[in-house]
């Protein structure tokens, strides 16, 4: 299959499979984000979900794909400090405030970095038709966090802190996509690169969130959390999997750009799962969201 998927870099099927692999991880996306903010405490949820994780892939990392080559240590290493820097403000973000109002300030600042790291990382360059798509697509997402700000009633006193922490997240989220997209690109076989980092990756936060367990007062049931993780984990795979394999076959701003259709599909979540309010100005939103990602698609 890495053979395979190396003959189709470059080619017009590898942007058509970068595609639906970008848009597949927009949905996992909101699907694993709607995991950790959802039942448990945010900071025990992600801590089950990397532990999955790390354990799941450790058999593949180890005895199944190549071994990295001595290069890809420093990056691993790279991407294990960026990707936990990452997590922690997400999870303080989630902490602090409603998963609608976290979620699109998070998605939104992700790609317009995302795109300016591409362009001096890989060169990759926008059609302004392209900068048109980013534009309508970044106006529905941030038109998301000012309609929650405004009509928002739920943890209005840790509002403002959420928007900081989300905005930073955001910032996190450009950096680890364009540095992933480097690492992937730096190995030989690209499932080395994704089975040894998410061994790596399970490291941290189960450590985190054993230490945050012990805090607590009134300590949730473990059985739960645990089907949550390795649900999570499971997602994990194929959400964080499916953009790092979109951004190696095709051009990692619009993979970075299309995955943040993911604002659309989270506020269903959050209005069907989590029970949170979506009405018909945050649908026509979603509408931009989504018109944006195809204007970008079709520009190029």
């Amino acid at each position: 299959m890495s053979a395979w998927l190396i003959s189709l870099e470059g080619t017009e099927a590898g942007h058509q499979l970068a595609l639906v692999l970008a848009l597949l991880a927009a949905f996992l996306h909101a699907v694993f984000g709607a995991l950790q903010k959802g039942r448990h405490d945010p900071w025990l949820s992600r801590a089950a979900i990397d532990g999955s994780y790390g354990l799941m892939a450790a058999p593949f990392a180890l005895f199944v794909v190549p071994w990295p080559e001595p290069h890809m240590w420093p990056i691993f290493a790279g991407a294990f400090v960026i990707h936990t820097g990452y997590k922690l403000l997400q999870a303080q973000a989630y902490t602090k405030g409603a998963y609608t109002v976290v979620y699109p300030v998070v998605r939104g600042t992700g790609p317009l970095f995302a795109v300016i790291g591409a362009y001096l990382i890989f060169g990759e360059v926008f059609s302004v038709t392209q900068w048109l798509g980013v534009g309508v697509l970044l106006a529905g997402i941030f038109g998301l966090a000012v309609y929650n700000l405004i009509f928002l009633t739920q943890a209005r006193d840790t509002l403002w802190a959420a928007l900081m922490l989300a905005f930073l997240t955001g910032i996190f989220v450009a950096l680890y996509t364009t540095y992933d997209a480097y690492g992937i690109r730096a190995t030989a076989d690209p499932f080395t690169f994704l089975a040894w980092f998410f061994m790596i990756d399970g490291v941290a936060f189960p450590v985190l969130g054993v230490m945050r367990w012990r805090k607590l007062s009134e300590r949730p049931t473990l059985p739960p959390l645990l089907v949550r993780g390795v649900v999570g984990g499971v997602i994990a795979f194929f959400s964080f999997g499916s953009i790092m394999l979109a951004t190696r076959l095709d051009k990692v701003g619009e993979a970075a750009v299309l995955r943040e259709t993911s604002t659309v599909f989270a506020a269903l979540i959050g209005w069907l799962v989590l029970k949170e309010t979506v009405g018909p100005r945050r649908i026509a939103l979603m509408t931009l969201i989504a018109a944006g990602a195809v204007i970008v698609e079709f520009g190029g």
